[in-house]
């Protein structure tokens, strides 16, 4: 059913043996800060920096169990992203980021930081083959396939005829290509349409299953706030009008009609498909422009939006709805979910204008749908089976199920992927993932078990996997692999024959060669006694550890999400430096199992941030590194993670990266007309109730900043982000100016032209990576002479 909505593209196998290291014991002088170096804080001054931007105090006051909260820097909200004075704040805040990272270029060392920015951002660029081509994905009679050219910030969506296509498909099959190969047609050129926008990004690409059509949804500003457009592949004429104000989950029902998602508040059904509050509207009224996905619509082609018909409307405001297809195309599933349930609809694509129930809305029931032949798959999880089990189901008795695999305490059921004759499942076990695959009986024939299942290797020792979009009626399955050694590489597993072949791995240029870098899984004992993994990654010949390597530590723990090993090629900067690498799977994320993400959560979430210190505290006592070469960054809820990892324990770090943080959580959670608020009630706990409020306060960054000394810190936002409004960065940066005790550098940087994914091109990213690694590196007095540096 491939619920995995972000694809990471990871994954590669290697022969290599690992390199056993002795450990050098470390002296308890490399422990503690060095006193015989010169401080950066005091570089940073001789730098003649102009004065960081002071943001006004206006009072306003909140009060709530007899507690009164001063939040002098509410005025920075601003729902309508046009408000003069507060643009200028985040402009002065810009400005002096550009003027922190440039230095002072007469003296042409340390401080000369932009032309090393630069510099190090055309070392990540080098990296990348410019001119490139995707894996290529059979549909019927033709391949489908991205390519990139030289200089160019987007793809372009290509396919190819398939000579033979009446052979079925096989792990060896390849695309051909050449003067005899069938001509490349390009669909669409995302180049094109990028031109003269500041953001651009396409959130799906949906070919028809006739191969005639395509349907894509846009976004020009990076509000998540897409505009359907369906065209004619051959030509690439449009076909009706576009579909606007919509997210990006598009699906085909047929080959003549779609369905799609809509926000509650951008498309009200009471006010007509397409309507909009206006800037008036929204002032007065306090509209939040965007909401959560409440509504399926049911859209024929080249008929009017506003006569789409309305599938279902979710009506209560911790739900919002999903949409997929199933792999047989047969069917869609509409699922209605909040943090702690989910439950699923389904129609019939050849009459899609009739949504059943599928499985019914219980309080703490999670369940996901998929469909083959005359059976339903369906993924149901409880407090009771709280690592899911897999049920079937007739298709015309759906009250009548089979357990195919039962719950198992210790290992996670986190998704599956039905094929004609096959089912593959992605499991986690010890915080490791899985794929077993499975022969299923013909189809009509009785389904009651399964049995002789098959697992697919992995060489590496901590990886990461990812479902891919595989043909229904092969026994191939393509997936994804990466570690933090292997580049992001694309397999086809034949499901009978056991084997596994490579389609595609990402070229890294510059050198690269996976057995220079060693990876390793490592444990830390939290405060209570639960153990911690921790994912490393270091070059061989350059780390000594002895405590004297610089080390950037990672996290997330929150949404169950798994924060797996997987590769960056950025960040090749940093282990080519000496830097060690390590990401701390902490509780709250998913990694292993639902119990691991429910003691992170609600009023266990404590739990994330002191696990994350312990990891720290492990990779200081074991030599790893010392405070004083000790960075972190985390992003979104990791960013949460940042803030208050950074008020508790702000001696054990040297310098923090905080991007677009969740900083302002009281706050935020006890405001309904923010988007997003009431959904995440189930995942933070709702403060309107006095046990989570204070909890809440407890930890809640913004509300925890006091006189204290911090570490060096980069906080990043985007003013169109609409998971993270932009204030509550700007909020966290304002209080820290006003109440740390140190000289230490704090920068802020805020996108005006992006959302909660920073910039739209491949390149423009890298902007980001370079900034951030060159802040870093001057934080830990790293910064060679931009001399050196160039050559």
């Amino acid at each position: 059913m491939l619920r995995s909505v972000f694809c990471k593209h990871t994954l590669l196998i290697s022969t290599s043996g690992w390199l056993n290291l002795p450990r050098v014991i470390c002296s308890s002088s490399s422990l503690s800060s060095s006193d015989s170096k010169t401080s950066t804080a005091t570089m940073m001054s001789q730098s003649k920096l102009p004065s960081p931007p002071v943001a006004k105090k206006v009072e306003h006051k909140m009060e709530l169990f007899g507690d009164v909260r001063v939040d002098n820097y509410y005025w920075l909200r601003d729902d309508s992203r046009s408000d003069p004075e507060v643009l200028a704040y985040l402009k002065q805040e810009n400005d002096y980021f550009e003027s922190a990272m440039s230095g002072d270029e007469m003296l042409e060392t340390l401080l000369g930081t932009k032309k090393i920015e630069d510099n190090m951002f055309a070392e990540l660029k080098g990296r990348i083959k410019q001119e490139d081509v995707s894996a290529p994905f059979r549909q019927g009679s033709y391949y489908y396939y991205t390519r990139t050219l030289e200089g160019k910030e987007y793809v372009q969506h290509c396919r190819r005829l398939i000579h033979n296509n009446e052979a079925p498909p096989s792990v060896h099959d390849t695309m051909e290509t050449g003067p005899d190969a069938p001509p490349e047609h390009l669909i669409l050129d995302e180049n094109v349409k990028a031109e003269g926008r500041g953001f651009y990004s396409v959130g799906c690409f949906q070919v028809s299953l006739d191969n005639k059509l395509v349907a894509y949804a846009e976004d020009t500003k990076g509000d998540e706030i897409y505009t359907v457009y369906v065209i004619d592949i051959e030509t690439g004429t449009p076909v009706g009008k576009p579909l606007v104000g919509v997210t990006a989950s598009v699906e085909w029902a047929g080959n003549e009609a779609l369905v799609y998602i809509t926000m509650d508040e951008i498309l009200r059904p009471d006010k007509g498909v397409g309507w909009l509050p206006s800037k008036d509207d929204q002032l007065k009224n306090n509209i939040s422009y965007l909401k959560i996905a409440r509504l399926a619509w049911l859209h024929k082609l080249e008929a009017d939006q506003s006569n789409d018909i309305c599938l279902y409307h979710e009506k209560d405001d911790i739900y919002s709805l999903g949409l997929q297809a199933s792999e047989s195309k047969k069917f869609l599933f509409i699922a209605s979910e909040s943090k702690i349930t989910r439950f699923v609809f389904y129609l019939d694509v050849s009459k899609p204008e009739e949504l059943r129930v599928l499985t019914p809305r219980v309080v703490g029931v999670d369940t996901a749908a998929s469909h083959r032949g005359n059976h339903f798959f369906i993924t149901r999880r409880s407090d009771e089976l709280f690592n899911s089990e897999l049920l079937a189901c007739p298709v015309d008795n759906t009250s009548e199920t089979t357990v195919l695999i039962p719950h198992r305490e210790s290992v996670k059921l986190q998704d599956i992927q039905l094929f004609i004759d096959h089912l593959a499942v992605y499991e986690r076990e010890g915080g490791l993932q899985k794929i077993t695959t499975y022969r299923l009986p013909a189809v009509g024939e009785p389904l009651k078990s399964l049995q002789g299942g098959k697992s697919v290797e992995f060489i590496d020792p901590v990886y990461s996997i990812d479902p891919s979009e595989s043909v229904f009626s092969s026994r191939i399955l393509r997936f994804h692999y990466s570690s933090l050694r292997t580049p992001p590489s694309v397999y086809d597993y034949d499901m009978d024959m056991g084997i596994s072949v490579l389609k595609k791995i990402e070229t890294v240029l510059g050198g690269f060669d996976t057995n220079n870098y060693f990876t390793e899984r490592k444990w830390a004992s939290a405060s209570d006694g639960t153990q911690i993994p921790i994912c490393i990654v270091y070059r061989k010949n350059l780390v000594k550890l002895d405590g004297s390597d610089p080390l950037l530590l990672y996290g997330y723990g929150s949404y169950e999400i798994c924060n797996d090993p997987a590769f960056n090629s950025s960040r090749l900067s940093l282990l080519d430096r000496g830097f060690i690498f390590a990401i701390a799977q902490i509780r709250g994320g998913g990694e292993l199992g639902r119990q691991w993400y429910e003691n992170g959560k609600f009023l266990k979430k404590k739990n994330t941030f002191t696990d994350f210190i312990a990891c720290a505290e492990y990779l200081i006592k074991n030599c790893y590194c010392t405070k004083e070469k000790l960075c972190i960054e985390g992003r979104s809820a990791g960013g949460l993670l940042i803030g208050a990892v950074l008020n508790m324990r702000p001696d054990l770090f040297k310098a923090a990266v905080a991007a677009v943080p969740f900083v302002d959580v009281l706050t935020t959670m006890l405001d309904p007309t923010i988007p997003l608020t009431t959904a995440e009630w189930e995942e933070w706990g709702d403060p309107r109730k006095e046990e989570f409020y204070f909890y809440m306060k407890s930890y809640s960054p913004v509300d925890n900043v006091k006189a204290q000394n911090y570490p060096h810190i980069l906080v990043t936002a985007g003013l169109n982000d609409p998971r993270v409004m932009y204030s509550e960065p700007a909020k966290f940066v304002a209080k820290l100016r006003e109440m740390k005790t140190d000289d230490n550098i704090l920068l802020f940087k805020c996108e005006l032209g992006a959302g909660h994914f920073s910039k739209s091109g491949r390149f423009e990213r890298l902007r980001e990576a370079a900034f951030t690694y060159t802040f870093l590196m001057r934080a830990l007095s790293m910064l060679p002479s931009v001399g050196s540096e160039q050559s």
